[in-house]
């Protein structure tokens, strides 16, 4: 049976690193050994990567339900801390709509680069629960790493505008320092992990519909 599993994993990283081999990267513009795509399928596929995001945040945030919260009244009681509430972002659709390419490009980003850390340090969390079952905890890291690549995404995104001329270079990346709370800040331990997971549930859907509206603004033909 172990012998039968080993043969798996090892078929499984084989196929894997071979089907990376001579894969070309995504690049902006048309560079040696690139593969250049449409600014509409950068939105198409930053969207879609936000889609999956968000799914796994609801699906983890209901099983952390399950598991340490099961009284309702408990639920009502959990206070909503959010460290990245310091970034000024758009109330509703119509403010997103009025609010300039670039500076909604910068809420993006902002908020991307303000849950990389946290993310990570909940799976160490998660890690120690012998209550939460592997997978979820496996989910746990799978976000902080879908964090990291959608961030990415977002600045190629950023980068094409700015090539085509949609954007002005003066967009930035970085977090706002007051979103970027140290892990081992008395502001981070006083978190609670069901508060992140609301957090990040409530920033990734954000991140999702920004990145919709932003889409539909400047690829207006392409599925809006």
């Amino acid at each position: 049976m172990l012998s039968a599993v080993w043969v798996v994993l090892v078929c499984a990283v084989l196929c894997r690193r071979l089907t990376g081999i001579g894969a070309a990267p995504i690049c902006t513009n048309a560079q040696a050994g690139c593969h250049t795509l449409s600014l509409a399928n950068l939105f198409d596929r930053v969207i879609q990567h936000s889609a999956r995001m968000h799914g796994i945040s609801n699906d983890l945030h209901s099983e952390f339900e399950q598991y340490f919260l099961p009284s309702k009244n408990q639920i009502g009681r959990v206070s909503r801390n959010c460290h990245t509430s310091t970034i000024l972002t758009p109330n509703g659709k119509e403010n997103a709509q009025r609010m300039a390419r670039e500076e909604l490009t910068e809420v993006i980003l902002k908020l991307l680069m303000a849950w990389r850390d946290p993310l990570w340090h909940f799976h160490q969390s998660m890690a120690h629960h012998h209550d939460f079952n592997n997978f979820s905890s496996n989910k746990a890291l799978e976000m902080s790493d879908m964090v990291h690549e959608l961030r990415k995404g977002v600045e190629k995104v950023a980068e094409k505008m700015q090539m085509l001329g949609i954007i002005s270079n003066s967009v930035s990346s970085q977090a706002s320092p007051e979103a970027s709370l140290p892990s081992d800040s008395a502001e981070w331990r006083l978190m609670k992990d069901y508060d992140l997971l609301y957090c990040f549930r409530r920033d990734s859907n954000k991140v999702q519909n920004y990145l919709k509206i932003l889409k539909c603004r400047i690829v207006p033909e392409h599925g809006c």
